[in-house]
C-alpha cells in the first residue's frame, strides 16, 4: 500500500516532530469518552428527534437529522432521513423516516455524520458503491446507493485534481442552469459569489450570466447608513473588480469608482467598519462598532479597485488603515469578532484568518500572508465546522487562504476535511448552506442560502483564474510536505466535545516544548496543561524567557500567566521583558506580572510609565491598551484582576495621574472604561487634577471599542454629578444619544445622574419634555407604555420640585 501524504511527511521529520506527530495521532483515536447531557435517542427504538436542522448527504440526493449537542456530532451514531430528492441515487433505496446505522457492513462506532461523510469519498474513490446499514419499520437491510465515480482527491487537491475537476465542472453547469431559470438570485453575497465562480471556470459559455450579474452589481445601491452595507457592498465589489480585470469591460467602471468610494469614505476614523459605514459627522461606526468580517472582504475590494485603476487619496488611505488594524493580529491569534483582543481558542475565527491570508496576499505583505495562511491550515474538522451565527464564513474562505501556503497544504488540508465537502455537495452538483451542529435554524442566520458559488470557489482553485483563486503567484513560498503537515498537526488535537481533554495524554516534556510552537493557539493550549500539572517547570520557563526564541518567549509568558503565584521567580526577568523591543513581549510580560498576583506589583511604577508613553513601533498605543487591563482591570473572568483595581497603597499620585490621563485619552472605549475602578479608592482632591480628562472621556465617544465604551461614559457622569461638576449638568442628556446603540443601558444612569444637581439641573427642562414627547409619540397605541417614559417623567418631576441647590465646582484649570 502506498503512503498516505502524512505518512511520506512524517518519514522526513526529525525525531521531536514525529514525536508530537504520533502523539497527536494517537490522542485524536485513543481519548477517553467524555459523557454530556443530553442521550442521543434511539431512533430504531422510539426515540425521537430533536428540533435541531438537518444535513445534505451528499450526492445521494437525501437528507438526514444527526444527533448534535454544543455544536459537536461525535456522540451521533445513527442518521434518521428525513427527504429523499426525486430521480437522485437515493431515490429508490431511502425515504423519509429510514435510518441508516452504518456504511460498508460495519455499524457507526463514531461520528455519523464524519463517517458518512468519509463513506460517500470512499465510495466515489472507486465503484461508485456506497452499501448503507437501513432500518425501516423495524427491519434491518444491507442496501446499496450508487454514485457516479469521482476518484480521490490528490495529494495537492484542488490542484491537479481530477476529481476537484469534475466537481467544479459540474457545479458550474449546474449553477448556470440555475441561474438561467430563475430571476431569484438571492442577496448581494449570495448573487456575487455564484457570479464569480462562473467566472473562475474561464468558460466563455457562462460570460452572458457573469456579465448580467456585473451590471446589476454596478448598480447596485443601499442609499442609508443600515441595511448591512458593510457585507454586501464588500462582495459586489469584489464581483466588479474581478470581472474587470478578468474582462476589461470598462461598462463597470463607474460602478467600481462610485462603490470603491463610497467603501472608503464609510470607513471609521480609526480603520474599521461594523455591519454599516461610520457616521458623516465624526467618522465614527454606529451600532455596536467594529466587525472584522466584512472589513476583510471591503479591503479585498479596495485594493483589486486600485489595481483596477481607481486612484483616489481617500482610496490609500482607507487601505493603509485597514492594513494597521488587522495586521496587529498578526502572530498573535486569530482575527476577532471587533475590537476585541487576539482570539486564541481556535486557530481561525469565523473565517476570518484564512480571508485575511487572502487579502494580505493581494497586498503583497509575506510576513502577515505566511502566518494567518498557516492558522487558516491548522484549522479544520472540530475547528472549521462553527463559526459566530453559523460557519458560512468559516468554509468560504478557508481554501482560499490555506492555497496561499501552496498544494501541499491544500492537499493536507482536503485529506483531514474533504469529507465535509463531499458531504455538502448534492445530487444535482449545486450547495446549500449546512451550518453549525447542534443549532436550530434560527440559530443560523444563512440558513436557506444558496452555497454553491462559495464552494465553488474552493474548487476553482485549479484554474487560477481570479486574484482571489491565486490568478498572481502567492507572495509566499510554498509549504512542502513535511511542513504542511506540521502545521496541520497544531489543530488535531481539540475537539467542540471536550475541548483540552486530550492534553491528558501529552508528557511534560512535549508540552513545553509546544510553548514554542509558531502557533498562538498550540502555545495556549500547552500551557494550560502545564499549569494543571504539579510538575516544576518554571526554571524551564524562565530559560525559555531569558535566551529562547522569540516564540518561546512568548510561550513561556503564556504558561506563567497559567501558573501565577507559583511562577513568581519569573518577575524579575518579565520586568525587564517590559523594555522589550517589541511590542507583544513588552505587553505579555505585563500580563504575566499582572497573574503572578502581589509578587508582580514590583513592577507597577514600570507599568505606570510605560503605560504614559508611546513607542514607535505602536502607532495605535496598543501597549497602553493592555497596559490599562493588567493595572485597572476589576475582576473579570477569563482576566487577571487589574494590579491596582483594589487598592492604591504605595502607589506615586504622579505616576498614576500620568498614567491615568494618558489611558483615558486612549482610542478604545474599553482601555478608558476600566479607569473606573478607581475612582471610589481616591479622595476628590487626588482625583480633581484627573477631572478634565474625565470630562472629556464622557463628552467624545471612544472611536474604538465602541461596544464597551459606555462604561468610562457613565460612571465618569456619575462622578461628575456626585461631585457636582457645573460642567457635567448638559452631558447627562448628551450622553443619553436616544438614536446610538445602546440606549436601554443609558437611560437610567443619565437621568439618575442629572438627578443629582436637583434645582441646577432645570436648565434641562426643555430638553427633558422634547424626550418625554418622543417617547409619547413611540408609546402611541401600546398597552403597556416605555418603562423609560416614566423615569423621564419621574426626573421631570424631582428637578421641577428639588428643595436643594448643591454648590457647584467647576472643572479646574
Amino acid at each position: 500500500m502506498n503512503p498516505t501524504p502524512s505518512q511520506r511527511a512524517l518519514r522526513s521529520m526529525p525525531a521531536i516532530a514525529c514525536l508530537v506527530m504520533l502523539c497527536l495521532g494517537a490522542w485524536l483515536h485513543a481519548a477517553p469518552a467524555i459523557e454530556t447531557t443530553p442521550e442521543p435517542p434511539d431512533l430504531t427504538a422510539g426515540g425521537k428527534r430533536d428540533q435541531h436542522h438537518d444535513w445534505n448527504l451528499g450526492p445521494t440526493g437525501a437528507r438526514g437529522w444527526i444527533h448534535a449537542h454544543q455544536v459537536d456530532t461525535s456522540r451521533s451514531r445513527q442518521i434518521l432521513i428525513t427527504a429523499v430528492a426525486p430521480n437522485s441515487p437515493a431515490s429508490k433505496v431511502l425515504k423519509k423516516g429510514d435510518v441508516i446505522l452504518g456504511t460498508f457492513g460495519k455499524p457507526f462506532d463514531s461520528d455519523a455524520r464524519t463517517a458518512f461523510g468519509k463513506a460517500i469519498s470512499a465510495a466515489e474513490a472507486e465503484t461508485g458503491e456506497l452499501p448503507i446499514t437501513r432500518w425501516r419499520a423495524g427491519a434491518v437491510e444491507e442496501v446499496k446507493i450508487t454514485l457516479p465515480v469521482l476518484g480521490t482527491y490528490s495529494a495537492t487537491a484542488p490542484y491537479d485534481c481530477p476529481k476537484s475537476k469534475a466537481i467544479f465542472e459540474r457545479g458550474c453547469e449546474a449553477l448556470a442552469k440555475q441561474m438561467r431559470s430563475s430571476n431569484k438570485r438571492g442577496n448581494a453575497i449570495i448573487r456575487s459569489l455564484n457570479a464569480l465562480a462562473l467566472l473562475a471556470s474561464g468558460e466563455e459559455k457562462y460570460m452572458d450570466l457573469v456579465a448580467e450579474e456585473a451590471k446589476w452589481a454596478a448598480n447596485y445601491k443601499i442609499t442609508e447608513l443600515k441595511g448591512f452595507q458593510s457585507w454586501y457592498y464588500g462582495y459586489a465589489n469584489l464581483l466588479l473588480t474581478e470581472y474587470y480585470l478578468a474582462t476589461g469591460d470598462r461598462s463597470v467602471l463607474p460602478g467600481i469608482k462610485r462603490i470603491t468610494l463610497e467603501i472608503a469614505n464609510g470607513q471609521s476614523i480609526v480603520g474599521t467598519w461594523g455591519h454599516t459605514f461610520a457616521r458623516k459627522s465624526d467618522h465614527i461606526l454606529m451600532g455596536y462598532g467594529a466587525m472584522n468580517a466584512p472589513a476583510l472582504s471591503l479591503t479585498m475590494s479596495l485594493v483589486l479597485a486600485k489595481e483596477a485603476g481607481v486612484s483616489d487619496p481617500a482610496l490609500d488611505r482607507a487601505i493603509q488603515k485597514s492594513h494597521l488594524i488587522l495586521s496587529f493580529y498578526s502572530g498573535k491569534g486569530a482575527i476577532p469578532y471587533g475590537d476585541h483582543e487576539p482570539w486564541v481558542e481556535t486557530h481561525d475565527d469565523n473565517g476570518k484568518c484564512s480571508a485575511a491570508a487572502v487579502m494580505f496576499d493581494l497586498m503583497g505583505d509575506k510576513k502577515h500572508t505566511a502566518f494567518f495562511s498557516r492558522m487558516a491550515t491548522a484549522s479544520h474538522n472540530a475547528e472549521r465546522d462553527g463559526g459566530h451565527t453559523g460557519n458560512y464564513l468559516n468554509i468560504l474562505w478557508a481554501l482560499p487562504g490555506v492555497s496561499r501556503l501552496g498544494p501541499h497544504a491544500t492537499g493536507a488540508w482536503m485529506e483531514e476535511f474533504g469529507w465535509y465537502l463531499d458531504l455538502a455537495r448534492r445530487h444535482d452538483g449545486t450547495y446549500l448552506y449546512q451550518g453549525n451542529p447542534g443549532r436550530t435554524k434560527k440559530d443560523n442566520s444563512f440558513a436557506g442560502w444558496d452555497s454553491t458559488g462559495a464552494y465553488l470557489l474552493s474548487y476553482a482553485l485549479h484554474r487560477r483564474s481570479l486574484r482571489l483563486t491565486g490568478k498572481k503567484p502567492s507572495c509566499i513560498p510554498p509549504a512542502d510536505e513535511s511542513e504542511a503537515t506540521l502545521v496541520i498537526a497544531a489543530g488535531k488535537d481539540w475537539s467542540r466535545r471536550d475541548g483540552m481533554k486530550r492534553y491528558k495524554r501529552y508528557d511534560v516534556e512535549t508540552l513545553t516544548q509546544g510553548l514554542g510552537s509558531w502557533s498562538p493557539t498550540l502555545r495556549l493550549r500547552c500551557a494550560k496543561e502545564l499549569a494543571s500539572r504539579k510538575a516544576d517547570v518554571v526554571p524551564q520557563l524562565i530559560t525559555m524567557l531569558e535566551s529562547g526564541t522569540y516564540e518561546e518567549q512568548l510561550g513561556a509568558c503564556a504558561a506563567i500567566r497559567k501558573f501565577g503565584a507559583r511562577a513568581s521567580s519569573a518577575v524579575p526577568l518579565l520586568r525587564k521583558k517590559l523594555k522589550s523591543d517589541d511590542m507583544w513581549l513588552r505587553i505579555q510580560a505585563a500580563e504575566a506580572l499582572a497573574a503572578v498576583g502581589p509578587a508582580g506589583r514590583v513592577a507597577i511604577p514600570d507599568l505606570l510609565k510605560l503605560a504614559s508613553g508611546q513607542s514607535k513601533d505602536d502607532p495605535r498605543n496598543m501597549t497602553q491598551r493592555y497596559l490599562a487591563f493588567s493595572l485597572f482591570q476589576k475582576p473579570m473572568a477569563g482576566r487577571s484582576t487589574g494590579m491596582i483595581s483594589k487598592s492604591l497603597d504605595g502607589i506615586d499620585r504622579d505616576d498614576l495621574q500620568d498614567a491615568v490621563e494618558a489611558i483615558l485619552q486612549n482610542q478604545d472605549g474599553r482601555a478608558r472604561g476600566t479607569i473606573t475602578s478607581i475612582f471610589n479608592n481616591l479622595t476628590y482632591e487626588e482625583i480633581e487634577p484627573l477631572l478634565p480628562a474625565i470630562y472629556e472621556a464622557v463628552e467624545k465617544q471612544a472611536p474604538s471599542g465602541i461596544m464597551f465604551g459606555d462604561l468610562i461614559r457613565l460612571n465618569g457622569l456619575n462622578y461628575l454629578a456626585k461631585h457636582h461638576i457645573k460642567e457635567g449638568i448638559p452631558l447627562c442628556l448628551k450622553v443619553l444619544e436616544p438614536g446610538r446603540w445602546g440606549l436601554a443601558r443609558r437611560w437610567a444612569p443619565c437621568l439618575k445622574a442629572l438627578q443629582l444637581y436637583g434645582k441646577e439641573a432645570q436648565s434641562q427642562l426643555p430638553e427633558l419634555r422634547k424626550i418625554e414627547q418622543m417617547l409619547v409619540d413611540k408609546n402611541k397605541g401600546k398597552a403597556t407604555p416605555d418603562k423609560n417614559l416614566a423615569l423621564v417623567r419621574e426626573t421631570i418631576t424631582k428637578i421641577e420640585n428639588a428643595d436643594h441647590s448643591p454648590k457647584l465646582r467647576s472643572l479646574p484649570r
